[in-house]
């Protein structure tokens, strides 16, 4: 017996290790020979399940021969297991989170002669049951499969036994990571030469259950139920993923994580007829895993407006690292070149242009892929539609696309959002379709012009059961002997009833003049299509007109006039005083002075007149006078005036009298004060003026500390705080007016005090003082002989006195074994303490640098006795 073996695989996603069962299947044959006229064929029949599933393959197995047509059981073949394989990938280093993929194969190679039939064969086989955990099934608990193939007979071609079944050669060993592009080959061979067409189908259920290897139910075979939101058997993998049907191959955006039953049909086709149809069934396993790789869409469009485009790679994997992107014009030439995560280029023109990516070039995981980029501006998809009405269908819909000169559209493809059904589409340019229920539905069309763009416009319409009428109103009232136009707009023929004072009653928008109050009924027809509606016309002989009663406001203010009326129009004069709308029925006006204003209301021909009178009174003066600069904690005398007859200032806070119009301010901040005044004259609205008190901040000068120099020596004083200064006395200063005159003595004195008074901009004031020691000799540095940090205040610190001294470097104190116990740049005390501990009665030894004020340097050195 001859073995055909053929290389169709697919791929095993192993998530978690788990008992599963069959996760696929496939079964196909080849014609061996002529035996006594009956014809032999070689049959493979292959199953799939997990690695270590711990489930075993059926041994033997059935395989149920049936009439194609008839559905006759013909034989049923006990099959045993001939051997097994074991399939598998090495795990990828460019995905991440990359799942293991193996798969154990159960192979079935037999023989089976069958005399020749005009209908042809059918072969089936049963397994119970599939993997648990479909994702694109509404239920997968104990669903089972049927896998099939077919042998023509020879009322279709006259050769047909002889037939040999496409084989698919596709090798499925690839990883599907969700959310990323893939492709997924299901190509076959057809040892006959026949044509091959390739489509997504239904997958076949079991009809019996219990254990494996039982003979098939005669077809028809179930199918499963895809009753999964977004899933369907034409979109197993959902709608962004497609195969191509005349190379099988599979391509598109990967869905979520989960596992995805698909079945495809390849056509077997000699002479323009389908003689077989065979079917490989798999579940795919998709990942939740990232690959590093160059994914981009097959062409992006920019055919509208836009010459600026963004590309981003679509796969998010952690490893890419590194990006380069070129692009290049129609001409094949370089034109721009990034290194960027993601492409944003403008083009200059039009025309075709090729963008490539590639990542981590020159290191791991590298790869590379280009894609298209059509740049031709102009391209507006757009429809119209007509007969919204599911009693009449059908609906049509017209093309309305607009194109760059020089092109023309070459392919429509709607989608009439039909959620029912998958054929609800069509690739004429003005189609029209008949929906099978009511609702919402959203309408789809791609176009594509000569050019090559592809762009796509939706719209959404709501199908009803009977055609929408539109009225511009539905009620409205006329003054007698006037006419009125009726207002309609649809998708129909209108008549209007009843035909009773009214012009062109056949017109959506007919002429009436009733002289009562009438209902007027339309009635639309849309190709047997109909609906009615309706519209009352009140009629009155008189306008009613109730004005507000007349009205004191104070001058200059805004008023919003009131009235009741049943008018439909409205003027009010005079138009000058109106603020916005003069045609309104309550309109705010400003009365600068007492107005009568005068409103007509009407209905057609019918009017009525009203006043209201607005008398205005000015408001009372208020001057609060001007505004003060004080010191701090100082306090201003407020001088308000009025023709009022009562005032107050408000806020009432620091002021001695908030109802005098003189008090006194003696505020702690900056603040302003209202003076608000009344009167009697009927202005009910107090009279405004504000005055400012700025309250400067408080003068703090400083001259910094008492200080000690030595004859000739250049002593710099420095005073802040204040805007002007007076240092006095003047004497040994270079100037008694600045913040920073230099002192320099001639003769010692044992202190010289400054007084420096400073003042600020409104003259506030604030003093200091500055003694100045001056030492005859040379520059030096006194450090007392004791002291006694007992914390009494008195002498608790041992600091160097300098004078002469531009700065102090460095004051140190060793202990009597030579140890240093404290060092400072002599601006801190040593507090007679070592590591935290206080000392007891000792000797130290000091030793002090320092910069006199001639830039020599000075050292000095002596004993220091700290007495406890």
């Amino acid at each position: 017996m001859i073995k055909i073996i053929p290389l169709a695989l697919f791929i095993l996603v192993t998530l978690s290790a788990r008992a599963d069962h069959i996760t696929g299947g496939e079964m196909t044959y080849t014609f061996n020979r002529i035996v006594n006229g009956q014809y032999e064929y070689i049959v493979v029949l292959k199953l799939y399940k997990r690695c270590n599933s711990g489930r075993l393959f059926a041994d033997p197995n059935i395989v149920s021969v049936f009439n194609k047509v008839t559905r006759a059981r013909i034989i049923d073949v006990s099959v045993p297991l001939d051997h097994e394989e074991n399939i598998g990938l090495p795990p990828d280093p460019c995905i991440t989170n990359g799942p293991t993929v193996c798969y154990e194969i159960g192979v079935y190679i037999f023989t089976v002669v069958l005399p020749p039939s005009a209908e042809g064969y059918l072969l089936a086989s049963e397994v119970n049951y599939r993997i648990n955990g479909i994702t694109n099934l509404a239920s997968s608990t104990q669903v089972g499969a049927t896998y099939t193939c077919e042998i023509p007979g020879n009322n279709l071609v006259s050769n047909g036994p002889l037939n040999n079944s496409a084989h698919f050669t596709g090798s499925d060993l690839v990883v599907v990571c969700s959310s990323n592009q893939f492709e997924y080959s299901f190509s076959a061979t057809d040892a006959d030469g026949d044509q091959l067409r390739y489509s997504f189908c239904s997958a076949f259920n079991s009809q019996n259950s219990g254990t494996n290897g039982a003979p098939a139910s005669p077809p028809p075979f179930p199918v499963l139920n895809y009753n999964a939101p977004g899933y369907t058997e034409v979109t197993p993998l959902g709608d962004q993923v497609q195969i191509n049907p005349n190379t099988g191959l599979i391509t598109g955006i990967a869905p979520t994580q989960g596992i995805y039953v698909v079945t495809v049909c390849v056509e077997e086709i000699r002479n323009g007829v389908v003689i077989a149809t065979q079917r490989k069934d798999i579940q795919i396993h998709v990942a939740d895993c990232d690959v590093a790789s160059v994914q981009l869409m097959p062409a992006y469009y920019l055919c509208r407006n836009s010459q600026t485009i963004t590309i981003t790679n679509l796969s998010g994997s952690p490893l890419i690292t590194e990006w380069n992107w070129q692009v290049y014009n129609p001409a094949g030439t370089l034109i721009y070149s990034s290194n960027n995560e993601d492409l944003f280029f403008s083009f200059s023109s039009p025309g075709i242009y090729n963008v490539m990516l590639t990542i981590n070039p020159n290191g791991n995981c590298s790869d590379t892929d280009s894609t298209k980029v059509y740049v031709f501006p102009g391209l507006i998809p757009a429809f119209t539609f007509s007969g919204l009405c599911f009693v009449n269908p059908p609906v049509s819909f017209t093309d309305q696309t607009v194109t760059p000169p020089g092109t023309s559209i070459v392919s429509w493809q709607w989608d009439f959002g039909e959620p029912t059904t998958t054929s609800d589409n069509s690739t004429l340019q003005n189609p029209d379709y008949a929906y099978p229920t009511t609702g919402i539905k959203k309408i789809l069309l791609t176009v594509t012009n000569s050019n090559g763009c592809i762009d796509t416009v939706s719209r959404t319409i709501i199908l009803q059961d009977k055609p929408p009428i539109y009225l511009a109103f539905n009620d409205t009232i006329i003054c007698k002997n006037d006419q009125i136009q009726l207002q309609a707009s649809g998708s129909g023929l209108f008549s209007w009833s009843p035909n009773i004072n009214i012009n062109n009653a056949n017109s959506p928008i007919p002429t009436v003049f009733p002289i009562s109050t009438t209902w007027y009924y339309v009635d639309m027809n849309d190709n047997g299509c109909r609906n009615r509606d309706s519209v009352r016309i009140r009629v009155v002989d008189r306008v009613n007109l109730q004005v507000m009663p007349d009205t004191t406001i104070c001058r200059g203010d805004t008023i919003q006039l009131r009235i009741v009326s049943d008018g439909l129009r409205f003027s009010w004069t005079p138009f000058s005083q109106v603020y916005g709308n003069a045609f309104i029925s309550s309109p705010y006006v400003i009365t600068p002075t007492s107005t009568p204003y005068q409103v007509t209301s009407s209905i057609g021909g019918c009017v009525a007149i009203g006043t209201i009178n607005v008398t205005a009174i000015p408001y009372p003066t208020a001057d609060a006078g001007e505004d003060h600069l004080v010191c701090y904690k100082g306090s201003a005398q407020l001088q308000g005036t009025t023709d009022g007859t009562s005032w107050r200032w408000s806020p009432s806070n620091y002021l001695t009298d908030p109802n005098s119009l003189t008090p006194v301010a003696t505020p702690a901040q900056s603040i302003q004060y209202t003076l608000l005044t009344y009167d009697n004259r009927g202005c009910p609205k107090p009279g405004k003026d504000v005055v400012t008190i700025t309250v400067l901040p408080k003068v703090n000068l400083s001259v910094g500390n008492d200080t000690v120099v030595v004859v000739q020596q250049t002593l710099q004083l420095m005073a802040t705080g204040a805007d002007n200064y007076q240092w006095s006395p003047p004497a040994n200063l270079s100037s008694p007016t600045i913040a920073n005159p230099v002192a320099i003595f001639n003769t010692p004195t044992d202190g010289m005090t400054y007084k420096v008074v400073g003042s600020d901009v409104g003259g506030c004031k604030d003093s200091a003082y500055l003694t100045i020691k001056v030492f005859a000799g040379n520059p030096t540095i006194y450090v007392p002989t004791a002291f006694t940090p007992n914390n009494d205040g008195k002498n608790d610190y041992l600091r160097p006195i300098a004078a002469g001294m531009l700065r102090l470097e460095k004051f140190s104190i060793y202990n009597r074994w030579g140890q240093l116990v404290f060092s400072s740049n002599g601006n801190k005390g040593w507090d007679g303490r070592i590591s935290g501990q206080l000392q007891a009665t000792n000797t130290f030894v000091w030793i002090i640098r320092a910069i006199d004020y001639v830039g020599k340097p000075f050292v000095s050195k002596g004993t220091v006795t700290l007495i406890r």
